[in-house]
């Protein structure tokens, strides 16, 4: 049965306790409401390490828009259900107040990349991203933390500044998993009516076969797509636009 945590202290002591057993650990940090986009780097992490501790925390400091805070899906329970199917050993649920003792005075800050696609609508994001990140992989100190490759620019950021900071962890990048039309599972889709549910697969797939960003761009408003940005940077094509309320975001290799 899964060990539930919410004290730093205390997972900090049973990650050094494996550290002294040479049991290697590994990480995935989340915001929950769990989907198989998650479980499949739940038992990536299981398969390669001793110990797999998941974390889960909705980071209000990532919220630009405090009503995108309030209404994130919370799914405890189907939560728990996604932790022990995958064998995760440890779910550390932290406190805010004891996350942010500091009441978020110190945070990471990253002046180039963080700038662009999602982080130039979003001012402040990826410093709260990094904030948490960095925080909690001091916190568990794994051997090896997992990403997933839809949210391509935080991995990317993720991966430099623990390279930056000479931190002693491996960032794992893992295919996004998508649903059967394409659609790319986040938890976020859990918030779009049943129209909006039928119209969102078209975003990958504009991504894919258009020629250019431009032309994706075009096709996606006809569809209804507010879109925030098409882009082509590292041989990828990343894109984020609204279906009503939701923000949709996702990239694919050109």
């Amino acid at each position: 049965m899964i060990r539930q945590v919410t004290s730093i202290d205390e997972i900090k002591y049973l990650t050094k306790t494996f550290h002294s057993k040479k049991k290697s650990v590994g990480f995935v940090p989340t915001m929950g409401a769990l989907h198989a986009g998650h479980e499949s780097l739940l038992k990536k992490s299981v398969s390669e390490n001793d110990i797999t501790v998941a974390s889960i925390f909705v980071n209000r400091t990532q919220f630009n828009d405090p009503d995108d805070y309030k209404n994130y899906p919370r799914t405890i329970e189907n939560d728990l259900h996604v932790l022990e199917k995958a064998g995760v050993d440890i779910l550390f649920l932290p406190k805010y107040e004891e996350i942010y003792n500091d009441d978020y005075r110190y945070r990471v800050i990253e002046n180039s990349l963080s700038k662009i696609l999602c982080g130039s609508s979003r001012p402040g994001h990826f410093e709260g991203v990094l904030t948490i990140v960095l925080k909690l992989l001091n916190i568990v100190s794994p051997a090896k933390a997992y990403f997933g490759e839809k949210d391509y620019q935080q991995y990317l950021l993720i991966d430099g500044m623990c390279k930056a900071l000479f931190m002693d962890v491996e960032i794992i990048p893992c295919p996004t998993v998508r649903e059967k039309d394409g659609l790319a599972m986040s938890s976020r889709n859990l918030l779009l009516t049943s129209d909006e549910r039928k119209t969102a697969p078209n975003f990958s797939k504009v991504l894919r076969n258009a020629k250019s960003a431009a032309l994706a761009k075009a096709r996606l408003e006809e569809l209804g797509f507010k879109v925030d940005y098409v882009e082509d940077l590292y041989k990828r094509r990343f894109a984020a636009a609204f279906l009503g309320k939701v923000r949709l975001i996702d990239n694919v290799q050109i």
